[in-house]
């Protein structure tokens, strides 16, 4: 597929997964020495493959008409960290609730090692800003997923197809672990047993293996 029609097909379908609200939320494709971004103030549910906007990755200058998300210094920032292909960032209810409240995913699920273990919380930072950018790759260092404190939350993958999967899974698993926390003192998966789970996985293949 075509990069601009994949951008805006994984665009869709963050939208229809109710991922984002309005024109909050963002998705890029890495092309080359570019990549292809969602424009700034975007509906989502309604981008044309026309409507990406290319940015060059060394520099975040437009080379084409419109302007960027305001949130290209994050998207360039993951990609100068890793070989990322795709990278999905969205204001999700849950993800967005949790950040308020822990450092990191409470691991209530095995599902954590999807992402590449405990999902970290990014400190909090305005948007847009080389600040956030930072925090964020740190958050994601060894992990395809981070929530953004106060903010909302970044996954990152291969393909943006699975970058938006992975974003469903994690809004998924911080429902689970939210509603853990308000039920009570939920019982947490250590260390030991998330890694067997990531072998279990290894073994029958179960799963793409996180972007290092």
């Amino acid at each position: 597929m075509d990069a601009r029609e994949a951008l805006a097909e994984g665009a869709r379908a963050v939208a229809a997964s109710g991922l984002v609200v309005g024109s909050a939320g963002n998705l890029s494709v890495r092309a080359g020495d570019d990549m292809l971004i969602t424009p700034r103030r975007a509906q989502l549910g309604a981008l044309e493959p026309g409507d990406a906007v290319r940015v060059r990755l060394e520099d975040g200058d437009a080379l084409d008409g419109g302007e960027p998300s305001s949130e290209t210094p994050l998207h360039r920032a993951v990609y100068a960290a890793c070989d990322a292909g795709a990278v999905v960032h969205t204001h999700s209810h849950f993800a967005t609730v949790l950040s308020t409240l822990v450092e990191e995913v409470p691991p209530v699920h095995y599902a954590t090692v999807a992402f590449g273990g405990r999902v970290r919380v990014a400190p909090y930072a305005t948007f847009g800003t080389g600040e956030l950018a930072e925090a964020v790759e740190h958050a994601l260092r060894d992990r395809c997923a981070a929530l953004l404190a106060n903010h909302g939350a970044v996954t990152h993958a291969r393909t943006v197809e699975r970058a938006v999967r992975l974003a469903v899974e994690l809004e998924w698993l911080c429902s689970v672990a939210y509603h853990a926390i308000l039920a009570g003192s939920p019982a947490l998966l250590d260390d030991d047993q998330l890694e067997r789970v990531a072998e279990q996985s290894r073994a029958l293949r179960y799963a793409e293996a996180p972007t290092p």
